[in-house]
């Protein structure tokens, strides 16, 4: 009788992003130091979505529209940042299965499709900062057009195709030293403004006004407060999160390895979320102390690369080496935040869809869907900045309308202890804190869409 051979199935593309899952080797019995930068880099790639184009522009703003009132917005939005991060990390550890992944797997077909529209769409909302920011900063800086820096931002994916060749820790160290150039940046521009520090340490106290409603000019503080709350809590990087996080290789037969990589992992996404934190806090600070009472003329990158070289608005620090310092953060933000985005993209779309096509067309795919309507934005206003810098900050709304569909998720999977096992599902006091941050962002989405819903009822009829 002849023998059945049996089929080889190949479960690289089972993985969350395969090719990097598990290739980077952590030292065994080391020190805590040695540890703790084996298992550094992920942080650095998600605390990057907390530094893009969209916080800058939400987050300048509203010091200029509202000085320090905002910080607090930047300080609670920074801690639920924290935990949600903490959440996907271990997500993706402890089931070595990412967000995506777990969700699809856990949920009917229709409910799937309906989430992976969701997150595609807050892809696209993340892009439109990421890459309209990056072309805005190319036309600063070489005085191309904006659209053509917009198109030039397309040819990202083929550097991150390049980079994943050359080894993932690669890709940290550049994501790493483009960080690093953002923070010494703006420290230096802070400190040159001056700002009132006892009017920082107050704005970090929470204020009732902060959910004022009501538009006197432009947009009310509720507005700019869930811009900087849809610019700081990433919907994107929670899928992000889970599929980086299980770059090191450990053995998962062994808790007390899956157990250090969770605690390294916490340690690693803190650190580098706490530097966003310093980032976004640092960007609403030079919005109040250089251009408070100028937030009407100052919604767009431009105007504020102008405002940087005007003494009429900057005061005695103008200067163009400035402005030239805040374009080259910006472009350093924009080509960070693509690179993070493409790799999303690739884990949502692998995780919700499991399409099985060479990972060179998933990424020219995903990258296609997400900067598709950048440029489609782009030529309908005619490449206008105002414009554009406008649908930034509603874009950002937008993700803090997304959120909640990203947080459930990851916060009932968890808290599950058939999902997460008893030692590493969350404990009572963390489901109750994620949770109340949870319903909180929820009930201030609902007001935002009431809000607009409103407005264009107006403007309808």
């Amino acid at each position: 009788m002849a023998t059945r051979k049996k089929a080889v199935v190949d479960t690289t593309d089972e993985k969350s992003l395969g090719e990097v899952n598990s290739s980077i080797a952590v030292p065994k019995n080391a020190g805590f130091w040695r540890t703790l930068l084996a298992f550094s880099g992920p942080g650095a790639l998600v605390a990057v979505g907390y530094m893009d184009p969209g916080n800058w522009i939400t987050s300048i703003v509203g010091g200029a529209k509202y000085q320090y009132l905002l910080l607090s917005v930047v300080l609670i939005s920074s801690l639920i940042a924290m935990i949600l991060q903490y959440m996907a990390g271990k997500l993706g550890i402890v089931t070595e299965m990412d967000l995506a992944q777990n969700t699809r797997a856990r949920t009917g077909k229709k409910t799937g499709i309906f989430l992976w529209i969701i997150t595609e769409l807050a892809i696209m909302a993340t892009d439109i900062a990421e890459v309209i920011g990056s072309g805005i900063a190319l036309h600063l800086l070489f005085g191309m057009s904006i659209l053509q820096g917009v198109i030039l931002t397309a040819f990202d994916v083929l550097i991150l195709l390049l980079l994943m060749k050359l080894g993932f820790r690669k890709i940290e160290a550049i994501v790493g030293t483009l960080i690093t150039t953002i923070v010494l940046i703006f420290v230096y521009l802070t400190l040159m403004a001056d700002p009132n520090w006892a009017g920082v340490l107050a704005g970090y106290l929470p204020q009732p006004e902060v959910l004022n409603n009501h538009v006197s000019h432009g947009d009310s503080q509720l507005v700019m407060a869930a811009g900087i709350i849809g610019a700081t809590v990433m919907p994107h990087n929670l899928y992000l999160h889970s599929s980086i996080s299980q770059t090191r290789k450990i053995d998962h037969s062994k808790k007390s390895e899956v157990k250090q990589a969770v605690r390294f992992m916490m340690w690693d996404s803190n650190i580098q979320l706490s530097m966003a934190f310093i980032v976004n806090s640092m960007l609403l600070i030079l919005g109040a102390a250089l251009f408070f009472g100028h937030g009407d003329d100052l919604q767009a990158f431009g105007a504020l690369y102008d405002a940087l070289k005007d003494k009429n608005i900057a005061g005695a620090i103008a200067s163009p080496v400035l402005s030239t310092l805040f374009a080259v953060a910006l472009l350093a933000s924009g080509q960070n935040s693509t690179i993070t985005g493409t790799l999303t993209g690739e884990a949502v779309m692998e995780g919700f869809l499991r399409l099985r096509v060479p990972r060179w067309i998933r990424r020219l795919i995903t990258r296609g869907l997400a900067i598709a309507p950048v440029i489609a934005f782009a030529i309908a206003f005619g490449g206008s900045e105002g414009k554009l810098d406008q649908l930034l900050v509603y874009s950002q709304v937008f993700l803090s309308i997304a959120l909640p569909f990203s947080m459930i998720p990851l916060i009932y999977f968890t808290s599950s202890k058939k999902v997460m096992g008893k030692e590493f599902v969350n404990p009572k006091w963390l489901i109750w804190v994620a949770s109340i941050a949870a319903a909180i962002i929820t009930l201030l989405n609902v007001q935002i869409v009431i809000k607009i819903f409103t407005e264009l009822g107006g403007v309808l009829f």
